[in-house]
């Protein structure tokens, strides 16, 4: 009796199963879930809105440059010299050739192609710059007040100098030498030595500035120039008059598991005698 009752058991579930496979061939599949968008970063190199870099991999694994969470900085570099240029020749400043590398920052300037082209290109009554005032005391106008903030309060010679001591009188997006001939923006340490003679010479011999790249005197290195650290509209800090603007500080490196202290460090390595 159990036999015959069996036969139709099985014979029922092998139909339904059949059947079910089928309709799971025949139902369309889930749809994929789209990969998360992964979110862009991009940290600066010496001080915020002047030099940044976007974080990308040059290899699987390997990004160009490592950013702080903290504070948004660069930490590191995979490549030191991504998207540098040869620095140029240096007028009286001995500098081995192909040895010394900068990034290029005009591109990244917004006002640079506006100061150039279309608001001092000097064609047109309406362009023509006015004559000069004689006691270097520009004429405030509403469009650069909003454009550059700083420079009504411009914290830079202590009043003594003012916009076109910097910028070239009808080259606006170039600066200016002692001789009235232009200066890129990509070489401002030109424009900042007819002052700053001192620190120049410092940044030429590596005790002022920042550079990255190879560690050994004679190797290639990317030389951070002026404008990436210094903003020359602001360099007092406005109203604090105290010079850079503070940045909060990365935390101390954690010490290794297991290790207390980190007094190993005061003893030298090689006995001194």
């Amino acid at each position: 009796m159990n036999k015959w009752f069996a036969w139709p058991t099985i014979l029922l579930a092998l139909g339904c199963g059949m059947a079910s496979t089928a309709l799971a061939q025949a139902a369309p599949a889930p749809a994929a879930s789209a990969p998360a968008e992964k979110k862009e970063v991009i940290c600066f190199e010496s001080r915020k809105g002047a030099s940044e870099i976007t974080q990308r991999d040059i290899k699987p694994g390997w990004p160009n440059v490592k950013c702080s969470p903290t504070t948004g900085a660069a930490l590191w570099y995979g490549d030191p010299f991504d998207g540098t240029v040869p620095m140029g020749k240096m007028p009286q400043m001995e500098i081995p050739e192909g040895k010394a590398v900068v990034k290029p920052r005009t591109a990244k300037l917004n006002l640079y192609p506006m100061c150039g082209v279309a608001c001092h290109n000097g064609v047109g009554p309406k362009f023509t710059p006015p004559a000069l005032p004689k006691d270097k005391k520009p004429v405030p106008t509403p469009t650069m007040a909003a454009m550059v903030p700083d420079l009504a309060n411009l914290q830079h010679g202590r009043e003594r100098i003012w916009c076109l001591d910097c910028h070239h009188t009808t080259k606006r997006n170039q600066f200016v030498d002692n001789f009235g001939d232009p200066i890129s923006m990509d070489q401002p340490q030109l424009l900042c030595g007819k002052c700053h003679g001192d620190k120049l010479r410092d940044w030429r011999d590596g005790i002022h500035g920042k550079r990255i790249g190879e560690f050994t005197s004679t190797g290639k290195k990317r030389w951070f120039t002026c404008t990436e650290c210094h903003n020359p509209h602001n360099v007092q800090d406005g109203v604090r008059n105290k010079g850079f603007l503070q940045i909060q500080p990365e935390t101390p490196p954690q010490l290794p598991k297991g290790m207390k202290d980190a007094k190993f460090e005061q003893v030298h390595p090689i006995p001194q005698h």
